[in-house]
């Protein structure tokens, strides 16, 4: 019976800390522009997971805006070529999207599921899950075999503090070299091309 209340704890954890719980001991990468990016090991993985932080001088509605127009979206998703809502349900939305990659990577398609949470203190979190078989793979591209990560929004008075943070299994062969510049590159160029757009009047 211990030993059952002890596996159920620990499911209960995972709940709780997943899905930031394979990232332990950050180390920052990157502090430009007001945008931090700090990478980390993931245990079975040779990709690390990154992570962003910034402060939007926007109220937060207009930012869960900007992420949840899923096609307008991939205008400031770095590398992002094309994207588009599969299903949407409740605080729950599918979507599939293809990036652009490096010469000589093949380009990346992948799909995820996200899950949308409001919390009491008026903060939101997005969470990001990769679900590679929803839909059959296209030609030409490889499918991205797992990602798991979330959006963070915390309201600061007028503005927005944004939390990014993925780790993602790319599939396929990609390079060391292409790999490392592409953990910083993604998280910066997105929170820099979102700040932009959220910054607007």
């Amino acid at each position: 019976m211990r030993s059952f209340k002890r596996i159920a704890l620990l499911c209960g954890l995972g709940v709780v800390l997943s899905p930031a719980a394979w990232a332990e001991n950050w180390q920052v990468a990157k502090d430009e522009e007001g945008i931090k990016v700090s990478l980390s090991e993931v245990a079975g993985s040779k990709y690390k997971a990154y992570q962003g932080v910034t402060l939007i001088k926007a109220p937060l509605a207009k930012v869960q805006a900007l992420q949840e127009d899923v096609v307008g979206a991939c205008a400031w998703i770095h590398e992002c070529k094309t994207q588009k809502v599969l299903k949407q349900e409740g605080g729950q939305v599918w979507t599939y999207t293809q990036f652009n990659t490096p010469w000589p990577v093949t380009p990346r398609d992948s799909v995820l599921q996200v899950t949308t949470v409001k919390e009491a203190d008026g903060s939101l979190t997005r969470k990001l899950v990769g679900v590679p078989d929803y839909v059959k793979e296209e030609k030409g591209f490889v499918r991205v075999a797992k990602v798991e990560g979330f959006w963070k929004l915390v309201p600061k008075g007028d503005s927005t503090e944004v939390t990014y943070q993925v780790h993602t299994e790319p599939g396929g062969s990609v390079p060391a070299m292409v790999a490392n510049k592409f953990v910083v590159d993604a998280p910066f160029n997105t929170l820099k091309g979102l700040r932009e757009r959220a910054e607007k009047n």
